[in-house]
């Protein structure tokens, strides 16, 4: 026979009422903040996906119309998901990679490590914009110092920007260029890694590979992983970069009345982003804009959902 619990006395509903709300009353300001900038807008983004709406008139349902554009009639969207994705996996590793290794090295240097840290660190504070502009000239194929370099050493001299074979790898050597941030947040999980570890596996004879592989990286396996996770989301962000190096490799970088083949070369740099930006704000068609939006925000969260499912991190067993 089931047993019925007592009723709380009055007083201790009341002080459990009492907790309740202020418990309530401390969340409020992020509850009021996650409502009004992340859920309002995932939920009129899903909204405006199902209508036509052109920013003046008032959106009409269209059902899925938009979604059909988007996968079937509109041929930039699968270049630019590829363009993506490419930049996912190659960028976020090769800047993780380099990053590490370059923390790396700066912690085993003995001196002048204040410069190095410094010349590495110099480039990430410079504005993307800026950044962006500089390495497209230094990369001109015609006129700019590294390939007149290439072709004194007596190698190939690619196209860089101008040639879509080129132009997603120099986005990721500007990205590479960059990589203070990463270098800086290596370095400080490197250095806290306990030195009695590295004591015992000398003394059993491991060399540095070894080291690094079972003393390192197990340690420093949590900051590899927010790196990742952190360049995974930027990255599906990309946007910046690669409209202001397409500008700049195809001559136009101001004025009115320029036109410009959005993800030059040839559509190579072309990123979900800039889809959503060429969608909803030059061909005011907001439902298609918001139908990319939503595919960018749910393979971020598949990206992100997929790496954490390890929760201490893809380079070690659990």
């Amino acid at each position: 026979m089931a047993t019925v619990s007592p009723a709380l006395p009055p007083a201790l509903r009341r002080k459990r009422r009492r907790e309740r709300a202020r418990t309530l009353a401390f969340l409020s300001p992020w509850l009021i903040g996650f409502g009004v900038f992340f859920l309002y807008p995932l939920a009129s983004t899903a909204y405006f996906s199902f209508t036509h709406y052109d920013g003046y008139l008032a959106p009409t349902f269209s059902g899925l119309k938009n979604w059909d554009y988007v996968f079937t009639k509109y041929p930039p969207f699968w270049q630019g998901l590829g363009n993506t994705l490419w930049l996912v996996a190659v960028m976020v590793t090769l800047r993780v990679a380099f990053g590490l290794g370059i923390g790396l090295l700066i912690t085993k240097v003995k001196t002048g490590a204040g410069f190095f840290r410094t010349a590495f660190y110099l480039p990430y504070l410079a504005p993307p914009v800026a950044a962006t502009m500089a390495f497209a000239f230094l990369l001109n194929p015609g006129t700019g110092p590294v390939n007149h370099l290439l072709g004194e050493a007596g190698l190939p001299q690619p196209g860089w920007f101008t040639d879509p074979s080129w132009s997603k790898p120099a986005l990721t050597m500007l990205a590479m260029w960059g990589i203070g941030d990463l270098m800086v947040i290596f370095m400080a999980a490197l250095l806290d890694v306990p030195r009695e570890q590295y004591e015992a596996a000398e003394l059993d004879g491991a060399g540095a590979l070894q080291r690094f592989r079972y003393v390192t990286l197990p340690n420093i396996s949590p900051i590899v992983m927010f790196a990742v996770v952190t360049g995974v989301i930027q990255t599906m962000q990309y946007y910046t970069q690669a409209i202001v190096a397409g500008k700049v490799a195809s001559g136009v970088i101001g004025g009115s009345g320029q036109q410009f083949e959005s993800g030059y070369p040839h559509g190579s740099t072309w990123t979900l982003p800039q889809m959503v930006y060429n969608l909803g704000f030059q061909h005011y068609d907001y439902g298609s804009a918001c139908v990319v939006a939503l595919i960018l925000f749910a393979l971020t969260m598949a990206f992100t959902s997929i790496l954490l499912r390890r929760k201490s991190g893809f380079l070690t067993e659990d």
